[in-house]
């Protein structure tokens, strides 16, 4: 009889007569192209801005003059166009009187972009063209000032009515680099213009020099 060779097995190298080594298996799928890969979920979030827009500063603005105060988001407007955004503001309320020789205290909180809330006082002499006495609240866009600390000096003033909008009156404020801009109304009746300055602390003071 004739016996049929079995099928030969493909793992067998019929040159050699040995089995040739299977392929090696791969311990993990080849991963893809870099650029082809997920974004990581612990991505470095975006660096925010260190100063105050437009609608935060009219916002906050009209928690202090109300909603709607005429002439307010002009003027605020236009000190931005001027001047730049500012890295901080104060809130607050003041009161003051003048018969040539005049004084003004306030307080209010100090809101850093960077360093955040704190309380803040003020005082400030006038003498001048002036006369009456008003009280009301207040509106200070801070300007260049890194350092908290820097805030407590003396800042000279010139005040008059060189920005007027709507019954809103600003003033300009300077000591090195730091400009502060005050936005004031009020109730009462101040004539005339003065020239004095204002000094911030940390504690309420009573002598205004």
């Amino acid at each position: 009889t004739t016996q049929t060779a079995p099928p030969a097995d493909p793992s067998v190298d019929a040159t050699f007569g040995d089995y040739a080594a299977p392929p090696a298996a791969s311990d993990a799928a080849p991963l893809p192209p870099q650029d082809t890969l997920p974004p990581a979920t612990d991505t470095v979030p975006a660096v925010t801005s260190d100063t105050y827009g437009e609608d935060d500063l009219i916002g906050a603005a009209e928690g202090v003059f109300g909603k709607g105060a005429e002439g307010l988001a002009k003027l605020i407007e236009d000190m931005l166009k001027k001047q730049g955004r500012p890295n901080g503001y104060i809130v607050g309320r003041e009161a003051g009187g003048a018969f040539i020789v005049g004084a003004r205290y306030g307080s209010g909180t100090l809101h850093h972009k960077v360093e955040g809330e704190r309380k803040v006082y003020w005082t400030g002499p006038s003498i001048g063209f002036d006369a009456g006495a008003n009280a009301g609240n207040t509106f200070v866009l801070v300007y260049n000032l890194f350092d908290t600390e820097d805030l407590f000096k003396r800042f000279p003033s010139g005040e008059g009515q060189a920005y007027f909008v709507g019954g809103l009156t600003a003033s300009y404020l300077r000591r090195g680099d730091v400009v502060l801009i005050p936005i004031r109304v009020g109730a009462g009746l101040r004539l005339g213009v003065n020239a004095g300055y204002m000094k911030f602390s940390k504690e309420q003071k009573w002598v205004p020099f």
